[in-house]
């Protein structure tokens, strides 16, 4: 074989090869959609702006967080309630990649389209996709690459500033627009992003909840559709999306956009051990350019492992010393407030790593055996000892059952502190064990809760107990409670009685 016929085959290699390529999508770096529209365009502004968000986010919660849902619209309106997702993440974490689930607004995508260039830029930079899982996910008839679909699509653009200034090491991104309803397409998609469902990576499902009601109507349709989220049954909430469509709701126009995606996701987590606890809600009449007429609810919700959750309540404790600390701790700041309508500053070097758990508590106030006031909080989201000293002051000043407690009073007061472990769900009353487990109560804008230690002064049944604490605490009438959502939880409960002599 000659010279001039090897380069011959060589040039027709060439040609097949580059044929061939063309199987794969067209590499790119898909540019910044709706920068300057639905956030800052400047990245000096765009800093300045998450970090606010940031600094007002809500506090992160125990449990490694493995997925967040996030709400996509402009950040004047949802920013802060993206945050509080995002910050739910720990910042040190190395995530290798983050899978980003959308639905398609303006274009219609059969099945899945998975973006298949190399990067998203934003004003904070450029994201990296990782290829080789795309063309992995390419090979499935469940995904395409419908790049127009992608080009102008906010849903994800709108996540990424987020995690390019929260996440503190680097990370690849997945992007996958989803529009499907169809059960068997969302059962196949799902199935092949499971494998990808690992401790390494991060899944974000962006959507916004109910469009265009009322405030009032948002809140409430918003809540319930939030509690069938949580239930991570996926026909649970195609009931309750269709209930909220079966009740005339004016103006309603859907009850979540990004419900495709959110299907996706409930499938790859089913029957898996995972817990969704909602983290905060708002909707766009929150934002000084809404209006109450009209809006859009927006929900920061979080995934996590219900044995990360119970390895947690299981290893927390306090030793007698920080028990008395607390107890001293909330004497003296009721004293100091009552004086001079301040909280005293705790010294750093006062605090253990206990101290700095961010965990519920309860501050109670006894004034001759008769209880004198009784404040407290679920959310643990300060360090327990800053929120000692905040419920200790509500319980000698906001308790509307009482009237404020005075400073010659306080030394005839006894305090009992309770922490609490996080909040679980149960289907009745047999996972309810009085005298050990506090009740909370939940229906729509209703909330009510005994604390564990109630049973010691009442010579109540199960049921006596719920049903007071369901006609007197969360105003829902005495049967209440049987079709309201019901939690239990643990508290870990000292006072200056007990403490006394240690």
């Amino acid at each position: 074989m000659n010279k001039s016929t090897l380069i011959f085959f060589a040039m027709l290699m060439l040609l097949f090869i580059g044929c061939r390529s063309q199987d794969h999508p067209k590499q790119h770096i898909r540019q910044a959609a709706v920068a300057g529209q639905f956030y800052h365009k400047n990245p000096a502004q765009l800093k300045n702006q998450l970090k606010q968000f940031f600094s007002e986010a809500k506090t992160k919660r125990a449990g490694t967080t493995r997925a967040v849902i996030v709400p996509h619209a402009g950040y004047v309106f949802s920013g802060q309630v993206a945050a509080s997702a995002f910050n739910q993440i720990n910042p040190d974490r190395k995530i290798k990649n983050v899978f980003l689930l959308g639905s398609a607004h303006r274009v219609w995508v059969n099945k899945a389209s998975v973006f298949g260039g190399e990067a998203y830029e934003t004003p904070l930079g450029q994201v990296r996709v990782n290829t080789e899982i795309v063309h992995k996910l390419l090979e499935n008839s469940a995904f395409s690459y419908n790049e127009k679909a992608h080009k102008n699509e906010h849903s994800l653009e709108v996540e990424l500033p987020f995690l390019q200034h929260h996440l503190k090491n680097n990370f690849q991104i997945i992007p996958i627009l989803v529009n499907t309803q169809d059960q068997r397409e969302i059962q196949s998609i799902a199935k092949a992003l499971k494998p990808y469902y690992t401790q390494n990576n991060l899944f974000v499902i962006s959507t916004d909840f109910s469009h265009y009601p009322s405030d009032k109507d948002a809140c409430k349709t918003d809540s319930l559709t939030a509690e069938a989220v949580a239930s991570g049954n996926t026909e649970e909430l195609l009931m309750q999306i269709e209930k909220n469509n079966q009740k005339g709701v004016s103006n309603l126009k859907t009850s979540m956009c990004g419900l495709s995606a959110m299907l996706v996701f409930l499938d790859i987590i089913e029957d898996q051990g995972y817990t969704i606890e909602k983290i905060e809600y708002r909707n766009s009449s929150d934002s000084q350019y809404g209006n109450k007429n009209r809006v859009v609810g927006y929900w920061a919700m979080r995934v996590v492992s219900k044995k990360a959750i119970k390895a947690k309540e299981a290893s927390f404790s306090l030793n007698a010393t920080e028990k008395n600390y607390l107890l001293k701790l909330a004497r003296n700041t009721i004293d100091q407030y009552l004086k001079t309508k301040r909280i005293p500053a705790i010294p750093e070097n006062d605090l253990t790593p206990n101290l700095k758990t961010k965990t519920g508590c309860f501050v109670t106030l006894h004034k001759n055996g008769r209880l004198r006031g009784c404040i407290g909080n679920f959310s643990g989201t300060l360090p327990l000892a800053e929120g000692v000293q905040e419920m200790a002051v509500a319980a000698a000043t906001e308790d509307p059952r009482f009237n404020t407690v005075r400073s010659e009073e306080l030394k005839s007061i006894k305090i009992e502190i309770s922490v609490l472990t996080p909040l679980k769900p149960i289907d009745n009353l047999k996972d309810f064990e009085l005298g050990k487990h506090g009740i909370y109560i939940q229906k729509g804008m209703h909330s009510g809760t005994y604390l564990p230690q109630v049973a010691d002064d009442k010579n109540w049944t199960k049921e006596e107990f719920v049903s007071h604490c369901s006609k007197y605490k969360a105003g829902l009438g005495k049967d209440g409670w049987k079709k309201a959502k019901l939690y239990t939880y643990e508290a870990l409960i000292f006072s200056e009685k007990s403490h006394s002599n240690e």
